[in-house]
């Protein structure tokens, strides 16, 4: 059974994230993601890209996971 710091050290090796908090029970998991990668991108685009860090573990280990994906700047002004 996958654990939230598995997912959290899958993530950190394919983004370079400036906060990254996971949460879940084996199966579903709940994610907040600070990246710089995702300036400019869409909701669409960045969940793209998480689910492209986690590769096929999103197939095999993964259930569901709910994400929550922002950049630096709207990171710190939700922070404020």
């Amino acid at each position: 059974m996958v654990t939230p710091e598995q997912i959290e050290g899958y993530l950190r090796a394919k983004l370079e994230c400036g906060h990254l908090a996971i949460e879940g029970d084996g199966a579903h998991f709940q994610a907040v993601i600070v990246c710089s990668a995702f300036e400019g991108k869409s909701r669409v685009q960045r969940h793209q890209m998480v689910y492209g860090a986690l590769g096929d573990r999103m197939r095999e280990e993964i259930h569901a996971l709910s994400m929550q994906t922002y950049t630096a700047p709207e990171w710190h002004a939700l922070q404020t």
